[in-house]
Parts: structure tokens; sequence; C-alpha cells
């Protein structure tokens, strides 16, 4: 297999895939393109990028070919074994999906104002009100997912799954943005980001050399009430 990534200090799209390649526990080979450069509208253009219009990761298995983070979590599951990436627990597996495709598909605020930015920590911003719904939405999945499925366990449902793929690029963002959350959030933040992928992945991002400025701003400064 072959993993088609972008820079790993920015692109939260690429953590996702790259978390279900090391997940599933298979070899890959990785392949990181740097975003933005001279040479990225025509290597958008090539045929390994043709099948996502340009768009990272993109995941090569032989002839199949998977875009889309989510999508590739799906595939590798069917490959390896959906218990590795969802909940055994028919009610704990239903929530999981439910909560990975509203991260998917939801949060745009939040993705939109602070964009992930690993290599980064700003000193604390009020954030917008719609970033503060998206931040109060977040915490009331985390709480009821960790309250009703956590158990012992420092994720999610318990053990690192699809749906704390789904959620890391948000740990990092809130570190990064010094955006307030609850308290019970912390514990589950570090867990995300002590996990050994995802040091592999910091680690790998702090050693880049690519700086793409629109990136490296700190959020807007807000007036309070």
């Amino acid at each position: 297999m072959k993993l088609i990534i972008g820079n790993k200090a920015y692109s939260s799209w690429s953590l996702r895939g790259w978390l279900a390649c090391r997940q599933a526990g298979l070899p890959f080979e990785e392949v990181v393109v740097p975003l933005y450069d001279q040479e990225w509208d025509k290597r958008r253009e090539g045929d390994e990028f043709a099948p996502s219009s340009g768009k990272v990761p993109i995941l090569w298995d032989g002839d199949a070919v998977v875009w889309d983070s989510l999508a590739i979590i799906e595939y590798l599951a069917d490959k390896v074994g959906r218990d590795r990436f969802w909940p055994a627990d028919e009610a704990a597996r239903a929530m999981a999906r439910s909560m990975a495709a509203e991260m998917h598909s939801s949060f745009a605020a939040l993705r939109r104002e602070h964009s992930m930015n690993i290599r980064q920590i700003y000193p604390p911003v009020p954030p917008s009100e719609a970033v503060l719904r998206d931040l109060s939405r977040m915490m009331e999945l985390w709480a009821q997912s960790r309250a009703r499925f956590g158990g012992d366990g420092d994720f999610l449902f318990g053990a690192f799954g699809a749906a704390d793929i789904m959620f890391a690029p948000v740990c990092t963002r809130i570190i990064t943005y010094s955006l307030p959350v609850a308290r019970f959030a912390g514990p589950y933040i570090e867990a995300v980001l002590t996990h050994p992928f995802m040091q592999d992945w910091i680690a790998a991002a702090q050693e880049e050399e690519w700086v793409i400025e629109q990136f490296e701003q700190p959020a807007p400064a807000r007036s309070t009430p």
C-alpha cells in the first residue's frame, strides 16, 4: 500500500488517513508532498492524484484506490477486522460511527478559524461564538461517549479507535490555540497526543522544513462583551 499525504505540520485530513494506516498494522509506503509549493498544481494533475481531484490523503492498494480519511478507515477496517477500529458493542459502535461522521461533516467554524499547526502554541484569544458552539457540541459528545462506553480506558470508547482518529487533529488545535475546553477533556487530549502514533507524527512534523504562511497566523483577536 502507498499513502500520499500533505505536510504533517498542517494537514489534518492527512493525519487521519495516516493514523488509520498505523492502526491497521499493515505495511505501507508513506509519500509526503508539500502543499501549495511551486510544483503543487502540476503534481495534482498526475495520475496518482486523479481519483481524488488532487486532494490528500489518497491510499493506493494495488489497483484499488481510496481517498477521503473516513473511507480509508472503513477500507482498512474491512481488511484487518472492524474490531480494530470500532467498538465491539453494538450501541457503542453506533455512537462511534455517528461521532466520526459528525466530525467529518461538521465543526466548520473550528476548522476554518483554527487551522491545524502542530508546531505552534499561540496565546489564548477569545474564540468566536461559532467556535464556542462547536467546542460545546464536541465536549457533549466526548462526555457522553466517555461516560457510557469509556470504561477504564483512556479514549472515547476505551481503546484507541476510529473515533479518536477522527478527533485527533482537533486535539492538536485545542493545544495550538489554547482553546477553552471542559476540565474532563484534558486527560483525553493528553492520551491522544501522547499515543505512540501521534508522537511519531508530531516528531516528523517538527522536522519538516516547509512553511506555509497562511497557516502560521494566530487566531484573530476578538473583543469581549
